[in-house]
């Protein structure tokens, strides 16, 4: 079913197009090494529009905008803007023929100001006064006209995510871009902030701008795009309009088969408290309080649900729980205080009570890149008795067969418990981890972000794991930026804001406006 529908929707892509078009790729390819990023892909792009493009990790979604913008050039194809063939050698070629990127990480320089950051490397000469005083008139127009406010004499390191994303955008504005590229550009913001992003892209649409949306999340996709293509293994493999599609089907043309979108679960039982958190402090290495006095709870058989913004606490939360880092207050598990300052405060001991860990930077946290599959499930394990020969080696053996039975289960692809864990994409990086942490059995799973930059399938699959976790009587504290995420999986869901509980609300009864004004440090009876 899947194939035919590829067909017909690579048959309607080829379709001529009325509009103009603003973007033409043909027959792009681009090899690195052994590896096909690209292979002879053509798209169009029409005027005034915004064209969402999808697929999985790897799909080659960046390469291919990378190569528009000049990041890399194609082995093979071209490029045509407004109609004409376009060589397009760096990135400076790119804003000369009118595209701006916006990147997921903003390229900012954090201490210059707003102003300062949109004319560098677009000053008119060697005095910055006349740059500066043009820059000021032409940001004041721009900030009118496309709902971007923002002040221009504030420094970067001051302003919300939001808001930092906006001097990209009128950076990419003031350089006279008429096709703008934005990257994954809701993954830091508030549901608010997104919806501020939406209104901004629409009204860059009226007035004529040409949008490519690189995005995971499907219901974007379908809430602000014209138009979408969807890639899958350096190919694409359909294109087609928004309102004639759906995220299901959207999903089952990025995957090759059908995908369950919505978490299938049943209402929690909950049962004894696992964890008890009561006043817990954490200050960073300058001082800077980061947790301020959190007291939470999470009894066996739920998962509770932790929403913010990226840097508001969650991290330093699930670092302490996990023995990574230091704190005070009281933290319980099945009833006994653990040590938060003393020797006994490290993961190890963690462990030993019954904590398991998925850490949210699984590439420095949660692996050792260089190191096999294998070792990689053993870690933090590796004294267990059945993974000891004797009292002075290891039983190789041992370990590897129990690392070959979990990618199993786990389903890792490739299944070659050899391979370094560099080889593997993130979504298989991160079901060796949870397959190491979730198959200790513990008594509490402590998970953060554990579908981020993940396959649509991958999704899926850790999903339900952590459901049937929760189901076989385990408690679990989920840590996502992910507001779908946290929505469908959780059964309690605790907002935090600037180090704070905002307060607590049942997924059934509050809406992603209501947390969103939350994330966004509102309390009760804020902001109504």
């Amino acid at each position: 079913m899947v194939a035919d529908t590829q067909a017909g929707r690579q048959h309607d892509a080829a379709a001529p197009v009325q509009a103009a078009l603003a973007i033409e790729l043909r027959g792009i390819s681009k090899a690195f090494g052994s590896v096909q990023a690209n292979k002879d892909i053509s798209i169009q792009v029409a005027k005034g529009t915004i064209h969402g493009i999808i697929g999985e990790n790897g799909a080659g979604k960046s390469t291919l905008m990378s190569i528009l913008y000049g990041f890399y050039k194609a082995d093979s194809g071209q490029i045509f803007i407004n109609g004409q063939p376009t060589l397009i050698a760096d990135s400076q070629a790119a804003i000369r023929a009118g595209i701006g990127m916006v990147f997921q990480h903003f390229k900012l320089v954090q201490n210059f100001s707003v102003l300062e950051n949109v004319i560098l490397g677009a000053e008119d000469g060697a005095l910055l006064r006349p740059s500066l005083a043009k820059a000021r008139k032409v940001l004041g127009d721009l900030a009118r006209e496309y709902e971007l406010d923002v002040d221009p004499d504030a420094l970067i390191e001051e302003l919300s995510v939001g808001h930092q994303q906006r001097v990209e955008i009128l950076k990419a504005l003031y350089r006279h871009a008429d096709i703008l590229i934005l990257d994954e550009p809701t993954g830091v913001l508030t549901p608010d902030e997104a919806d501020h992003l939406f209104r901004i892209l629409k009204g860059l649409k009226e007035q004529g701008k040409t949008i490519i949306l690189i995005t995971h999340k499907l219901r974007e996709i379908m809430e602000i795009t014209d138009t979408v293509s969807v890639m899958r293994r350096g190919e694409m493999t359909a294109t087609v309009k928004t309102a004639g599609t759906s995220p299901e089907e959207l999903a089952e043309l990025m995957v090759g088969r059908k995908v369950l979108l919505d978490v299938a679960k049943t209402p929690a039982k909950p049962g004894r408290t696992v964890l008890e958190v009561e006043n817990l402090r954490v200050r960073d290495a300058d001082g800077v309080e980061r947790l301020k006095g959190i007291s939470l709870s999470i009894r066996a058989g739920e998962i509770l649900g932790i929403a913010g913004v990226s840097g508001n606490g969650q991290s330093e939360l699930l670092e302490v729980l996990g023995g990574i880092e230091h704190g005070t207050g009281t933290i319980k598990i099945n009833g006994e205080v653990i040590d938060l300052t003393g020797k006994s405060s490290d993961a190890q001991s963690r462990r030993a009570r019954g904590i398991a860990h998925v850490p949210e930077d699984r590439q420095h946290l949660g692996m050792i890149m260089d190191f096999t599959a294998w070792e990689n499930m053993c870690f933090g394990y590796h004294n267990d008795p059945a993974y000891q020969k004797n009292a002075l080696l290891m039983d190789n053996d041992a370990i590897r067969a129990d690392a070959e039975g979990k990618i199993e289960r786990f389903d890792v692809r490739p299944p070659d418990c050899w391979l370094p864990a560099k080889s593997f994409s993130g979504g298989n990086q991160q079901k060796i981890i949870l397959a190491r942490e979730i198959e200790r059995n513990p008594d509490l799973l402590l998970v953060g972000q554990p579908t981020r930059g993940v396959d649509i399938g991958a999704i899926e699959f850790i999903h339900k794991r952590i459901v049937e976790l929760r189901d076989a009587g385990k408690a679990i504290l989920l840590v996502s930026v992910e507001l779908d995420e946290i929505m469908s999986l959780s059964d309690r869901i605790v907002v935090m804001f600037d180090g704070r509980i905002m307060g607590e609300r049942l997924p059934e009864e509050t809406d992603e406006r209501q947390l969103g004004l939350m994330m966004a440090g509102v309390g009760e009876g804020e902001g109504a």
